[in-house]
């Protein structure tokens, strides 16, 4: 759709959505009027360097011919059916992902908060099925960020936030430790505890990445205290942080993993994998979804993750996200530049986040803002070089 489809100005359009829309973000005054690699369009043809992927989404480049192939051949086939039926599409991109990952099964879910919630639940389940009710708390990291639905955003450690005032009251079953502090995990693994929840990397919480320690630890005490490892890689899943999966940084297998974002190539889906033994607990009728693993859906995650593969986006991840996070060092006002792969945070020595932010967009940049002092960039995975260079040169102008 476009504007000229419905005779109205830019203003009108932005009126429109004033009037009818309830607000999840502050928006720029852009109209998005298309997607191409590394490029988004404005309603006039303007080009934008695109440094911020719809969030992390558009991994394999915005309108990736291979997903818009997949999505359109599978819409004349079949738009929607029933997971009361089995179906191609979802069958192999349930094979693909699980053996691409290690991984023994997979449950299709529609968004990352659905992904999380699955694996809230699964966990609850399984510590109620082994302890007959006595062990079904998660133990999830401060600085978090899990969703926004009531069972994540309580899982989110974020205490006292806007994410979880007026909320109030949260579900119970829920505690916090410090992130990356091993011993905060180990004295909050009481006995009632069945799981812990962490992201690899903590995107939203200002990207700041597990050590190799703090992983390797929380895996051997979940083995020592018969405790479920749930990895949360909703942002940094498939190709982001330098390997198919951010675990795999770090030579460590999960009890059970989320991901949604970037295995879509833009279309909406998520899915909770988990070994056979954790994920018996989800049996026939305890958790299930009427749209999760949609055939469209599933169509063009197939083909995205078959372009992450085969293209070894991850692999070009690491060497940019190095490149990128080298330049981004030399910058005036930068006091550290944090991340994994092309999840990339940027500390500055004062509160001009959006500042730049909004300087860096005048300019055609696009980014976000995670802190009022750090911008979070995470570009598609087919970034060049000559890409970063750019941004970086873009940046250098705003901060100058």
């Amino acid at each position: 759709m476009k504007l000229k489809d419905f005779n109205m100005t830019k203003d009108e359009l932005v009126e429109t959505a004033e009037k009818y829309m309830n607000e999840t973000f502050k928006r720029y005054d852009f109209i998005a009027d298309g997607t191409k690699d590394m490029i988004v369009y404005d309603e006039n043809g303007g080009e934008y360097l695109d440094f911020l992927g719809g969030i992390a989404v558009n991994s394999v480049g915005g309108c990736n011919e291979k997903v818009i192939q997949a999505i359109k051949e599978q819409a004349d086939d079949m738009i929607h059916i029933s997971n009361y039926f089995y179906n191609v599409p979802q069958t192999m991109l349930a094979k693909l992902i699980c053996e691409s990952i290690g991984m023994d099964k997979i449950q299709f879910q529609n968004s990352g908060a659905e992904a999380n919630e699955a694996m809230i639940k699964m966990a609850r389940k399984y510590g109620n099925d082994i302890s007959g009710g006595k062990r079904y708390k998660i133990v999830t990291a401060l600085n978090s960020f899990h969703g926004r639905t009531l069972a994540t955003l309580t899982a989110t450690g974020q205490p006292g936030s806007a994410i979880q005032k007026g909320f109030e009251p949260l579900p119970e079953g829920f505690k916090y430790a410090e992130f990356n502090n091993l011993s905060s995990f180990e004295e909050a693994a009481t006995d009632d505890v069945i799981a812990i929840m962490v992201e690899p990397v903590q995107g939203e919480g200002g990207v700041y990445p597990a050590t190799q320690e703090f992983m390797t630890g929380l895996r051997e005490l979940c083995d020592k205290k018969n405790m479920l490892l749930l990895l949360d890689e909703v942002q940094t899943g498939w190709g982001r942080t330098g390997k198919l999966m951010s675990y795999m940084n770090y030579g460590i297998k999960p009890d059970a993993v989320t991901m949604a974002k970037a295995m879509g190539g833009g279309m909406p889906i998520a899915a909770m994998c988990a070994t056979e033994t954790a994920m018996k607990a989800l049996s026939a009728g305890s958790h299930g979804t009427t749209f999760g693993g949609n055939p469209v859906c599933c169509a063009a995650s197939y083909a995205a993750v078959s372009e992450i593969i085969d293209k070894k986006l991850s692999e070009n991840a690491a060497e940019m996200g190095a490149y990128f996070m080298s330049e981004l060092r030399k910058l005036p006002h930068v006091t550290e530049v944090r991340g994994q792969g092309l999840l990339v945070g940027v500390v500055f020595d004062s509160n001009i986040a959006a500042a730049v932010k909004h300087d860096a967009f005048d300019r055609k940049l696009l980014m976000s803002v995670v802190k009022p002092d750090v911008i979070r960039m995470v570009p598609p995975l087919i970034v060049t070089k000559e890409d970063c260079d750019k941004a970086v040169s873009i940046i250098r102008d705003c901060l100058g």
